[in-house]
């Protein structure tokens, strides 16, 4: 059975952490009704008002060739789409379900395209495997927290076998691990529930499944949610990861206030999982898009505090990454190409934040990004003179002077960069220096 060895952990998360930055894929027949892919358990929607999605679903423009070319051009080096999520759909060819994307009229196996898609693209490709399925009948239905047939008891659990399900759902796994070649990320959803009903790590058989998972695909790198949720931390948090504890911390819609430690102050290896709206799945109705600038700092700030960002589009019925989606991937992509060296591999800078921006670093290089401009010369704060060995603009190349003269002499503990007469800073997003140390 798996155990936790740092050694092997540290080995397998170096990519991730040089990577940084993700795409998150969450698609189905959700799509259809196109509120959200909780769309049945908020509304209740019963099994087979649900299943008529299913006999429509038919993504006419599906090419995921498209998909990983944004991905690509947005500067993203990773990608996890959703083979199954909570209403049990799955867009891979399962032989333990009909309920599957094979069975629709489009008659594919969504999850095998998108892999050869993204790994000809050179991204590395994850799978979200949802632990919960509101479609299997052995799956708790009346009382459970979550399932859309909660509050009716004409849906009891007797003669429901959970066992059935965790067979199911092991099977499945392996299935993924087994029939689509090397994956480098397997991201479970989600864990929760207290006392009789909770639904974590051994629950899930989660030492056995994990276990299989690491046997089949070594090195693989697994989020941490078949112990907690986007609300937890979970073991590696107390310095005594379980062998399910997974690779990773998941906030979901938060970039943590100050970064993640655990409780000893040793850093944790995080990844923010952030949607471009307000929805995960399509929906036709949120057009509340956050712009590429801002999502441009929202990325520095991750890797300031040294995590990741998995940024999540969610592509509609027919199969197309909405137009908006693809504006915001263009507009962080031209952004990435001028500037991606300050967000690869690099990390916290061990600094205290500027009062314009972020700091970056890798090893001896700091990168300042600055979100706007100061009267007179810019100040490096952190940093003697003696300490710095050149100041360029990561756009071109081009060498920044240290500032001189009577202005700055009162501050003799701090390095001032002559940025020019221009008031308005060359990128008015984020433009980015970068300071050589000795």
């Amino acid at each position: 059975m798996y155990q936790f060895n740092r050694k092997e952990y540290e080995e397998r998360m170096k990519w991730y952490q040089e990577a940084r930055f993700g795409m998150f894929l969450h698609w189905g027949i959700y799509a259809l009704p196109a509120r959200g892919e909780w769309v049945r358990s908020p509304e209740e929607m019963p099994e087979e008002e649900y299943l008529q999605y299913f006999e429509e679903f038919d993504p006419v423009d599906y090419d995921p060739r498209q998909w990983a070319k944004a991905a690509k051009e947005a500067g993203m080096k990773y990608a996890v789409l959703t083979a199954k999520h909570h209403d049990g759909f799955c867009l891979f060819d399962s032989a333990l379900t009909d309920f599957k994307s094979t069975n629709t009229k489009c008659g594919r196996d969504l999850v095998r395209e998108y892999l050869d898609a993204f790994r000809a693209e050179g991204l590395k490709v994850g799978l979200y495997y949802s632990l919960l399925d509101w479609h299997h009948p052995d799956y708790p239905h009346y009382g459970d927290q979550h399932h859309p047939m909660r509050n009716n008891p004409k849906e009891s659990n007797e003669g429901r076998d959970f066992n059935k399900y965790l067979e199911y759902l092991h099977g499945q796994v392996r299935e993924l691990c087994t029939n689509y070649g090397r994956l480098d990320v397997l991201w479970f959803d989600f864990s929760y529930g207290e006392g009789e009903r909770c639904m974590r790590g051994e629950t899930w058989r989660a030492h056995e499944l994990v276990t299989m998972v690491r046997g089949l695909q070594p090195g693989i790198i697994i989020d941490n949610r078949l112990e907690v949720s986007g609300e937890g931390f979970g073991s590696m948090y107390e310095g005594d990861p379980k062998p399910w504890h997974g690779d990773f911390v998941s906030p979901e819609q938060i970039i943590p206030p100050g970064g993640l430690l655990d409780k000893n102050g040793n850093d944790l290896i995080w990844e923010a999982c952030v949607t471009m709206n307000n929805n995960w799945g399509y929906c036709a109705l949120d057009n509340n898009f956050k712009p590429a600038g801002m999502l441009i700092k929202k990325l520095v700030e991750c890797v300031s505090k040294g995590g990741n960002l998995l940024l999540n589009v969610g592509p509609d019925a027919k199969g197309n990454i909405p137009d908006q989606s693809l504006e915001i991937l263009a507009g962080i992509g031209r952004w990435m190409k001028k500037n991606g060296e300050s967000i690869y591999g690099c990390g916290k800078a061990g600094m205290e934040k500027p009062e314009v921006g972020r700091i970056t670093r890798r090893g001896n290089t700091l990168y300042y990004h600055l979100f706007e401009n100061t009267i007179g010369a810019m100040p490096l704060q952190g940093l003697s003179k003696e300490q710095v060995k050149s100041v360029r603009w990561v756009h071109s190349g081009a060498e920044i002077k240290i500032a001189k003269g009577w202005v700055y002499d009162n501050y003799p503990d701090i390095v001032f960069a002559d940025l020019g007469p221009d008031p308005v800073l060359p990128d008015p997003v984020d433009t980015v220096i970068r300071v050589e140390l000795k």
